[in-house]
C-alpha cells in the first residue's frame, strides 16, 4: 500500500474501534439499524469514497474502497454491508451508467450521506439465475408501471433510492431485463416482510413490494434491456467488497482470540504456548494474509481498468471460506466462551456465513472462474 492507504487504513482503524466496536454486539441482539454510526460515517466523509470530488465524493478507488470496508468488517459485518451496499453495489452503477441529470440527484446525495441507496434482483425464483425474474415494467404514458416483489434486498427497509430490475418483455428473457431507480414514498411501492436472519443482523432485509408502481422514464437506468449488463457488472465489482467484508470479519476475530491465547491459562500457562493452538493461530493468519492479497489483487487490477472478474470470483470464493473456517477456529480456541454471547466470537461465526451466499454463493464463483479459465485455454469450445 502507498502511505496514504496505510493512513487511510489507519484513520478507519480508529474510528471503527472507537465508534462502531462499542455498539456491534448490541445492535446485533436489538437488530437494530445503526442509525447514528452511519450519520458518523457520513461525516467522516466514508459514504463518497468511491465517488469522483464533482459528485460529492472523494475520488478514492477500488482499493481504498475495499480498505475501508475491511476495517469496518473488522468491527462490525452489518455496518460494513449497510456501507458497502449504499456505495456499492447501489452507488456504484448509478453512477456508472447513470446520465448526468440521474446522478446529481442520486448520487450526489448518496455520496454526502444524505440518503441510503439499496439494489433489488433477488425474487422467489430468480437467485443465482437472474434471468427468470417476473417483476415487469409496462410502458405507460412516459414511464413505467412496476409490479412484481422483490426479496432478501439489503438496506430495504431504509433506503431511499432504490434501484430495482424489471422486465419489459418475460418472451424477451435476459434482453428484456431493464433498471429502474424508485424512490422511497413513491405511490405503489411498500414494503413488506422484514427477515429474522442469522447474522449481520443489525441491517435490515427487506421485502419489496411493486403493485402498479409508476416510474418516470427519466428513472430508466440505461437502455432497455440493458438491465443485465448493469446489474452484473455492479455485482462482479461488489464481490471484490464482500471479500474484503470477509477479510475483515476473520481479521477481527483472530485478533480476539490471539489476545485471548495470550491471556488464558491452563496447567500453569498460557494456552498460546500449546503448539496445537500455535498452529490453529498459524493456519488463520496464513488464510487471512492470502485472503486479503488476492482481495487486493482484485482491485488493483479493477483500478487499472483491466478485466478483474476472474480475479473478484477468486478473492471471494477463498476469503469466504477462509472467514467460515477462521470464525470456526476462533471459536475453538475460546473453548466454551466462545459458544456464549458474551463474548464477541459467536457473532463473527455468524456474520462470516453469509458472505458465501451473498453477492453469488460460492458455487457461482467456481463457474466463473472455471469458464474464464476455459476462454484462456486455446482449443477449447465453450
Amino acid at each position: 500500500m502507498t502511505e496514504e492507504q496505510k493512513m487511510l487504513k489507519t484513520m478507519i482503524r480508529d474510528f471503527a474501534t472507537k465508534e462502531l466496536e462499542p455498539i456491534a454486539t448490541q445492535i446485533d441482539e436489538e437488530a437494530r439499524f445503526p442509525a447514528d454510526s452511519i450519520r458518523k460515517m457520513a461525516e467522516l466523509g466514508l459514504m463518497g469514497i468511491p465517488f469522483p470530488e464533482e459528485y460529492g465524493g472523494s475520488g478514492e478507488g477500488p482499493l481504498e474502497f475495499a480498505i475501508v470496508i475491511e476495517e469496518i468488517g473488522r468491527v462490525c459485518a452489518a455496518t460494513s454491508t449497510i456501507y458497502s451496499v449504499t456505495a456499492g453495489l447501489a452507488g456504484q452503477p448509478l453512477y456508472d451508467f447513470g446520465n448526468e441529470e440521474q446522478r446529481q440527484r442520486f448520487v450526489v446525495p448518496i455520496a454526502k450521506g444524505e440518503k441510503l441507496a439499496c439494489f433489488s434482483l433477488t425474487e422467489a425464483g430468480a437467485g443465482s439465475d437472474v434471468a427468470a425474474i417476473e417483476t415487469t415494467a409496462t410502458q405507460d404514458n412516459n414511464g413505467y408501471i412496476l409490479n412484481g416483489t422483490k426479496l432478501f434486498c439489503a438496506n430495504g427497509n431504509e433506503a431511499e433510492i432504490i434501484l430495482i430490475f424489471a422486465t419489459i418483455d418475460k418472451a424477451l428473457q435476459h434482453k428484456g431485463i431493464t433498471a429502474f431507480i424508485v424512490e422511497k414514498g413513491t405511490l405503489g411501492f411498500s414494503i413488506g416482510k422484514l427477515e429474522n436472519k442469522l447474522g449481520i443482523r443489525a441491517t435490515s432485509t427487506a421485502q419489496l413490494i411493486f403493485q402498479d408502481c409508476f416510474v418516470p422514464e427519466a428513472n430508466r437506468l440505461g437502455k432497455e434491456g440493458e438491465g443485465l449488463k448493469i446489474a452484473l457488472e455492479a455485482i462482479d465489482s461488489s464481490r471484490i467488497n464482500a471479500a474484503a467484508q470477509a477479510v475483515g470479519i476473520a481479521q477481527g476475530a483472530f485478533d480476539k482470540c490471539l489476545a485471548y491465547a495470550k491471556e488464558r491459562q491452563q496447567f500453569g500457562q498460557p494456552i498460546i504456548n500449546f503448539q496445537a493452538i500455535q498452529w490453529m493461530l498459524a493456519d488463520m493468519a496464513t488464510q487471512i494474509d492470502a485472503a486479503r492479497l488476492l482481495t487486493y489483487r482484485a482491485a488493483y487490477i479493477k483500478a487499472k481498468g483491466l478485466s478483474f472478474i476472474k480475479e473478484a470470483a477468486m478473492a471471494k470464493v477463498f476469503a469466504s471460506e477462509a472467514a467460515m473456517s477462521v470464525t470456526t477456529k476462533a471459536i475453538q480456541i475460546y473453548g466454551g466462551y466462545g459458544y456464549i454471547k458474551d463474548y464477541p466470537l459467536e457473532r463473527y461465526f455468524r456474520d462470516a456465513r453469509i458472505i458465501g451466499i451473498y453477492e453469488g454463493t460460492d458455487e457461482m464463483q467456481r463457474m466463473t472462474i472455471a469458464r474464464s479459465l476455459m476462454r484462456e485455454s486455446p482449443g477449447i469450445k465453450i
